[in-house]
């Protein structure tokens, strides 16, 4: 029996066994199916519209309001004419823009912004429609043709338009102008002339060289011709009809007056104006010039003569030879000296300091471009000035001078002193005075600065001062 059952066990099944299993499977799959189907129906239907990407319903009520607003925005029945101004207006949506306004972006307020053209005052087509009409956009209504034509005209009337203005502005200013012939015209008849600048300084020249003309004119013509040669090219003009050496000349006269204003109009024509310096030496201006100035004169000759030799030695090396070889240092000197003349020491001191660092800058200024022999510099080493101010006496007179009372002239004495510190060394620490005066500016000095510094200025025009007056004490000990 047993044997039979093991045998059975092991025995494969048949096709009737088979059969027999998947038929009582079968109505277990249909019975899952089933199951899995209805779940399935029943999320579709109850799914939650929370956790969905869209709302089927939200979505398509947009969209229909979107096309309706589009629509509505489209229809040519809503839009309303929109009137522009010369200003900027918001535009609304639902208003037409009328052709050729100006149309742009507020990036401040996200609004469009309208406003007629500046220039454009021409008439569109929307010029007989009333506010508040609404406009036909059917464009079914015209063809291209039409459109071009149409154009075309709007061209044409813009040009008439135009023209016409143009017309109109060029007949205003030829009432508010007139034009050049017809004005000398009516100076002519008024005995009116009108003078180039070359012109009056060629009829003040005369007049100031005519034996007929009186004092008064002939001080008059000086002071008008300074006016103009002030100018480079007025001064330049100056010596094509030889009117310089006609003013050269007038420091030779015996009017004191004459001497100060030719002096005067000389210093003006020199200044910066190396072609004239040129004529100028050339001409004798530099011996006269010193004469004048060693001669009695009053003070206010005295300044403006001093005044033209100053605009004639700077920045002109061979001039400068020549004051040496004249003597140029020693006429300084017996002005410097004279009573009465502080003011004029003042403006000698800074003439020569001047002159001092003038060659300094120039030596520097080789010597950065790597220029051994310019012209130039060539001659600027010709100008032995540091020896002849050191001969002359220079050293004493400068540190002398600390003694004046303005700040602005001992300023201006300091910057020489300094200037000078390589050439007077020795003599500045010979003279006891000089000494004793710096060590009294300096405690002066001290006290400003320090009002200065409670007045909240760091570093001010005492503070400057005293570091000037510093400097020169230490070089000294």
């Amino acid at each position: 029996m047993r044997r039979a059952m093991g045998a059975w066990r092991h025995r494969p099944l048949t096709m009737p066994h088979q059969g027999l299993l998947l038929f009582r499977m079968a109505p277990l799959g249909m019975l899952l199916g089933m199951l899995m189907t209805s779940c399935f129906t029943f999320c579709l239907s109850h799914k939650n519209s929370e956790f969905a990407l869209t709302n089927p319903e939200e979505s398509s009520t947009k969209e229909t309001e979107r096309k309706e607003t589009a629509e509505e925005e489209l229809d040519p029945k809503v839009l309303e004419v929109f009137h522009p101004t010369h200003e900027w207006q918001a535009l609304r949506p639902g208003h037409a823009v009328p052709a050729g306004s100006h149309v742009r972006l507020n990036l401040q307020t996200g609004a469009r912004e309208v406003k007629l053209q500046d220039e454009d005052k021409l008439r569109n087509n929307l010029k007989g429609l009333k506010k508040g009409k609404r406009l036909d956009i059917n464009t079914n209504t015209y063809t291209s043709q039409d459109l071009k034509s149409a154009l075309a005209k709007f061209k044409e009337g813009a040009d008439m338009e135009s023209s016409k203005e143009d017309k109109a502005r060029q007949a205003k200013v030829k009432r508010l102008f007139r034009p050049i012939e017809e004005l000398k015209k009516d100076f002519e008849e008024l005995n009116v002339v009108i003078e180039t600048d070359m012109q009056i300084m060629v009829r003040l020249i005369n007049k100031f060289n005519s034996s007929n003309s009186s004092l008064e004119e002939k001080i008059a013509a000086l002071f008008d011709l300074e006016y103009y040669v002030h100018q480079m090219d007025n001064a330049q003009d100056l010596l094509s009809f030889g009117g310089l050496q006609v003013v050269i000349n007038g420091l030779n006269s015996t009017e004191p007056l004459l001497k100060e204003y030719a002096a005067f109009v000389l210093g003006a024509a020199f200044s910066s104006n190396p072609k004239v310096q040129v004529e100028a030496i050339e001409g004798g201006a530099l011996q006269k010039l010193l004469v004048v100035l060693a001669t009695e004169q009053s003070l206010t000759a005295k300044k403006k003569v001093l005044f033209a030799l100053c605009s004639l030695l700077r920045h002109f090396p061979y001039a400068q030879q020549q004051f040496l070889k004249l003597g140029g240092l020693q006429v300084l000197r017996s002005l410097v000296q004279e009573k009465g003349m502080e003011v004029l020491a003042v403006r000698v001191v800074t003439l020569l300091y001047d002159l001092v660092t003038e060659k300094m800058f120039a030596e520097e200024e080789a010597e950065l471009m790597r220029e051994t022999s310019p012209e130039k510099l060539q001659q600027y080493r010709q100008v032995h000035l540091l020896p002849g101010l050191q001969e002359q006496g220079w050293c004493e007179i400068t540190a002398h001078l600390l003694a004046l009372p303005e700040h602005d002239a001992r300023e201006k004495v300091l910057q020489t002193l300094g200037a000078l510190l390589a050439t007077c060394r020795d003599r500045y620490r010979q003279d006891p005075q000089l000494n004793r005066t710096l060590v009294i500016l300096q405690a002066e000095y001290q006290a400003l600065a320090a009002l200065e510094l409670q007045d909240g200025e760091d570093e001010g025009y005492f503070w400057e001062l005293l570091g000037s007056i510093n400097s020169l004490l230490k070089e000294l000990r």
